[in-house]
């Protein structure tokens, strides 16, 4: 690692050792001496990062991941300057020297560590206009805004990325040969991602859309949906999908909680990492993936919440990548809308015996360092064999709302390569909402007992309890508690204000208040010609 060297740096006097020696006396002279030689970069692989100094470190004994699902760290680090290592910074960079005067009257300098407090008042302020902006450390290489490649290992003025060095991934021409465009093709689609047992045509394309959003979300600067990789069976094979994607740009792999205070905690922390993916692996089978908090998580471009510990707020750039792995799972709420789905169905009993591969023990072979670059080299050809033609974006992709620039950027990267079927499973995905699948049935039921009449919530709710005898008219589609009984009045008020010209598939509740009364009715419109 070298720093740029800074044009404004003061020519310091330079001792013995050729480290520059700064001289330093009683502490307010002290606090303006070190002030000026950090904001001049005299310690190097500094820069700052929202107000404060930081360093980037080298992580010694970071051993490689030895699975698909481990948590992938980076080489480098980015470490606040606090008062401990920015004495230890300017020990192993810099003479820091006093003047003394012995009993001769004659003056000599003293190498010291400045004080703790005095430290600490250095780096309580938040303007150091002459360290330049680290945002991220990246593992791979990223489009810049204006659509070109970083792939040159250190900082990067134009992004504010500082990118690791990665020996075995040989520079990517800017605009590849079409050989070189037909080879990428050939091993990612008749290769590499050859055997995995997709469930439908639209499974391959929305990985690979998954699999490069991370590279060119720069560039493309759009929220991304929440991917969900789910299997019929364990052993499927999306474990692998997924820490495909984490090994390239590292990853953290996380434990579903269904606690949204222990959620929020989580994300908070895990944004301080400079990791491109976050993966919540090998969820309950058959778990409902539900959360207001992930649900906002996906649909903000930067994430604000307190420090851990403390009451100050931190905010941080929500630009990771957010996939959960599991079996048969399922998505409720606002979950359905912001998700992509990647299904695996190996349509055997007994997935992981299966044989054949194109690329035996694919598990392992990806946490071979030399092996992730021919991947990562592959898809990056294809990245930019698409921006050399502009960058083409597709407007027939289905809207996703705060995701359609995503959806159509990646289109047209996927369409640019003759890859069809992308986003066309989004059907199937309503079809794993529990939310909706449970309101459209109890919609369903009260339209066919109520047809057109206005019902108060009080009405629908003594609808509810079925005669001595009789069978339930609601065929179990009412509103319930958790333990199973009918919600009273007034929580199926709140319950249906909440859901007021909310279509559920060809069916949406209306509202008006009775003239007399002042209640609020309730009716169901079907309307036959929606989708």
């Amino acid at each position: 690692m070298s720093s740029q060297p800074n044009p404004s740096r003061p020519l310091w006097p330079v001792g013995v050792d050729g480290r520059p020696r700064l001289r330093t006396g009683a502490a307010p002279e002290t606090i303006r001496v070190l002030t000026a030689a950090l904001d001049a970069r005299i310690i190097p692989d500094t820069y700052v990062s929202d107000g404060a100094p930081v360093v980037v470190e080298e992580v010694s004994g970071a051993a490689g991941p030895t699975a698909g699902d481990d948590d992938v760290v980076l080489p480098l680090s980015s470490s606040p300057l606090k008062p401990a290592l920015l004495a230890g910074l300017l020990a192993e960079h810099t003479d820091v020297v006093q003047s003394k005067v012995n009993e001769k009257g004659d003056t000599y300098d003293v190498e010291v560590s400045p004080p703790a407090a005095v430290l600490a008042a250095v780096l309580a302020r938040q303007s150091w206009p002459g360290l330049p902006v680290l945002r991220r450390i990246i593992s791979t290489p990223v489009l810049r805004p204006d659509g070109t490649l970083l792939q040159t290992p250190g900082y990067d003025p134009a992004t504010g990325f500082y990118l690791t060095a990665n020996s075995y991934l040989e520079p990517v021409p800017d605009r590849p040969s079409a050989g070189q465009v037909a080879e990428a093709r050939e091993f990612l689609l008749e290769r590499f991602l050859a055997d995995f047992p997709w469930r439908s045509p639209a499974d391959l394309p929305n990985y690979l859309a998954l699999l490069v959003t991370p590279l060119i979300r720069p560039f493309t600067r759009s929220l991304s949906p929440f991917g969900m990789i789910e299997a019929s069976m364990p052993g499927s094979g999306k474990t692998i999908l997924a820490g495909c994607v984490g090994l390239l740009v590292g990853q953290r792999v996380l434990t579903w909680t269904d606690s949204e205070e222990e959620l929020r905690k989580s994300i908070t922390t895990v944004l301080g990492d400079s990791v491109g993916v976050v993966v919540f692996d090998n969820l309950t089978e058959g778990e409902v993936v539900n959360s207001a908090v992930l649900a906002r998580l996906v649909t903000e471009r930067t994430w604000t919440d307190r420090k851990l510990g403390s009451n100050t707020a931190a905010n941080f750039a929500n630009d990771r990548l957010w996939l959960a792995t599991g079996n048969n799972l399922r998505t409720g709420g606002d979950m359905a809308s912001r998700s992509v789905w990647v299904r695996l169905d190996p349509d055997c009993p007994r997935p992981e015996a299966r044989s054949g591969f194109t690329i035996p023990n694919l598990d392992t072979w990806i946490l071979d360092p030399r092996n992730r670059a021919t991947v990562l080299r592959h898809v990056l050809t294809l990245v930019l064999d698409w921006t050399a033609q502009g960058a083409p974006v597709s407007t027939s992709v289905p809207q996703m709302r705060q995701f359609t620039r995503w959806a159509q950027y990646l289109g047209g990267f996927l369409a640019h390569h003759g890859i069809e079927g992308f986003l066309h499973n989004a059907d199937a995905g309503r079809e794993l909402d529990d939310d909706h699948a449970e309101w459209y049935a109890f919609l369903s039921t009260w339209h066919h007992l109520y047809g057109d009449e206005p019902q108060t919530a009080q009405q629908l709710r003594a609808g509810a309890e079925p005669e001595y005898g009789a069978p339930d008219q609601w065929k179990g589609t009412f509103p319930a508690t958790i333990t199973g009984k009918p919600l009273s009045a007034k929580a199926l008020g709140k319950r249906l204000a909440g859901q007021v010209d909310r279509w559920r598939g060809d069916r949406v509740l209306r509202s008006e208040v009775d003239k007399h009364t002042k209640i609020k009715l309730y009716k169901v419109e079907h309307r036959a010609d929606s989708t």
